[in-house]
């Protein structure tokens, strides 16, 4: 990031499943606007950062407790989580600790970094570039988070020729609803985006996908 580029603060809105079967979630980070960071999230991770989210205390650690005590018990301050890059649809992140004189930074998978900083009370930063290349604008329209999310992509996708944030929402949608976001495509002479909804089937198809 540029010493003179803006860092954008984000807060976890939260984690999206109306568009998402076993094996992907969306996690939702949020500035003080009306932009959004979505980004794709495992099972075990979005489980993880639900349950700091919530507040609740799992019967034994999970691997994400088990580092913040780590933290803690050796008073390690976790100065923040930044988010620095997004390349090739994977974000980079980097946990910054600090003990007041010098700081350390550790680089992490986005997923791991936020589950952390919820636990640690951390705050977590972008860059503007990014939220730039890869925020959405949420539409006030839409029936929940989810949807929100996901039609600010749609459009977004569609007005930039953004192929790759659509191929990678495509990746964790539901067949049954590629194929309906397909024929609407085709109903509305969108052929670019029904051969990308064909090719996201055709691609499941040969790899044998069950899941969705």
């Amino acid at each position: 990031m540029s010493a003179l580029e803006t860092k954008i603060h984000l807060k976890v809105q939260g984690l999206t499943n109306s568009q998402i079967q076993s094996g992907a979630y969306a996690l939702i980070l949020a500035e003080d606007g009306p932009r959004r960071l979505p980004v794709i999230v495992g099972v075990a991770e979005a489980q993880s950062i639900a349950i700091a989210l919530e507040g609740l205390q799992p019967m034994r650690p999970l691997t994400h407790d088990l580092f913040t005590r780590f933290i803690r018990t050796f008073r390690i301050h976790l100065r923040e989580v930044f988010i620095y890059k997004f390349e090739e649809g994977v974000y980079f992140s980097e946990m910054i600790f600090s003990d007041g004189e010098r700081e350390q930074r550790i680089d992490s998978r986005t997923s791991d970094a936020v589950a952390v900083a919820l636990r640690m009370g951390c705050e977590i930063y972008t860059s503007e570039s990014i939220m730039q290349k890869c925020g959405i604008v949420m539409k006030e329209t839409a029936e929940s988070d989810g949807e929100m999310v996901l039609q600010g992509i749609m459009a977004a996708g569609k007005e930039a020729g953004d192929r790759g944030k659509l191929t990678n929402w495509l990746r964790i949608m539901q067949k049954n609803e590629i194929r309906e976001r397909m024929e609407q495509a085709v109903r509305e002479e969108n052929y670019e985006f029904a051969k990308l909804c064909r090719e996201e089937l055709q691609r499941r198809e040969t790899e044998g996908d069950t899941q969705f």
